[in-house]
């Protein structure tokens, strides 16, 4: 089981509020404190927030890279509407280039990196314009829709969410899955998931479930890819990842003891193969 996200920023970072000509966007935002080596988007995935990076964010700043981690529309500080077509993934792909452009750097210099679902929004976002970007990164995103025991938890949550509150529903799932024992964030997490909008996560959700394949797409762009996971992965197996990279002919990493969430699982080993690939790109 992955470990929860931390909820406490680490010195280098600041809350902010990132203004794009599509709205604001609610972000941590890293910065070292010699000279920047690069900056990178990161994009977090289903029912996840900014903070799913945060113990990310000092490894990277004292290797030498800003790192902005942002709430996407509708995802916990960042406001949304109740109108699932709000969260259509081209919608979320245009959000993507206005966050990139409102950081300023020009064509070609801002790292991207999505998680799960930020993963499958990243790939959107640079299939309609690669130029932006200087890589992508996929880390526990797959090549199309989740597997088929996730599409089933998927619909179902799709179902309550339509019809009981977020915290009815928050509830239920974890009388279903209860926390560890050791887990000691519950309140941070069921905050989150009350500033979650349900239309969001109804949307989203729905396009993990039915997400083609757009690996073809995504290696004719010739954009240095990384993909990046741990050793198991309950929503797209690891060999699925393992021959992903291979189409796409990008680097592979494999994190050891690490599971769907190698940012929080093993953030030490993770930061470190990022910084690898960003210093070879």
């Amino acid at each position: 089981m992955s470990r929860p996200p931390t909820f406490t920023p680490p010195p280098c970072a600041r809350p902010r509020a990132l203004h794009t000509e599509r709205g604001d966007f609610a972000v941590l935002d890293a910065v070292p404190r010699t000279r920047t080596r690069g900056t990178v988007l990161l994009l977090p995935g289903y029912t996840g927030s900014k903070e799913d990076f945060i113990a990310l964010l000092q490894p990277l700043a004292d290797a030498g890279y800003r790192a902005v981690t942002v709430d996407g529309r509708g995802q916990y500080e960042t406001d949304g509407t109740d109108r699932q077509e709000s969260y259509g993934q081209g919608e979320l792909a245009r959000d993507v280039l206005a966050q990139g452009a409102a950081l300023g750097l020009g064509d070609g210099a801002l790292d991207l990196l999505g998680h799960s679902l930020g993963g499958q929004i990243a790939r959107a976002a640079v299939l309609l314009d690669p130029a932006p970007f200087r890589s992508l990164t996929l880390m526990s995103s797959g090549p199309a829709e989740v597997v088929e025991a996730q599409q089933v938890k998927l619909k179902m949550l799709g179902d309550a969410l339509a019809t009981m509150s977020m915290d009815d529903v928050w509830s239920t799932m974890r009388t279903l899955d209860p926390p560890a024992e050791a887990e000691t964030d519950g309140e941070d997490l069921r905050r989150r998931w009350l500033r979650h909008h349900p239309a969001q996560l109804i949307a989203t959700g729905r396009q993990l479930a039915t997400e083609p394949d757009r690996v073809a797409e995504l290696a004719a762009t010739g954009l240095p890819l990384h993909v990046i996971s741990g050793e198991r992965d309950d929503v797209w197996p690891v060999p699925l990842l393992d021959t992903m990279a291979e189409r796409l002919g990008a680097r592979r990493t494999r994190i050891e003891g690490a599971e769907h969430s190698p940012n929080t699982d093993r953030p030490g080993p993770t930061a470190d193969a990022l910084v690898a690939f960003w210093g070879s790109v």
